[in-house]
């Protein structure tokens, strides 16, 4: 599963937009729906803020874990 993939199945269970979560992160709505499609590399502070606001471990997101 890639990082997209993880953001957005995190941010959907948790019932939050993209747009609320692009706008905490501070990032465009299309820019975040491009990480969940996997057409964007992000940097690791990147992943970092979006780790922090989703409330999870950035290995989490990464894929370092049981689903890894």
């Amino acid at each position: 599963m890639t990082v997209g993939r993880r953001v957005r199945r995190i941010r959907t269970e948790r019932g939050i937009s993209q747009e609320a979560l692009a706008g905490a992160v501070g990032v465009h709505r299309t820019y975040l729906g491009g990480v969940e499609r996997g057409e964007r590399n992000l940097t690791l502070r990147s992943v970092e803020r979006l780790a922090d606001r989703l409330g999870v471990p950035v290995r989490e997101l990464i894929g370092d874990g049981p689903e890894g």
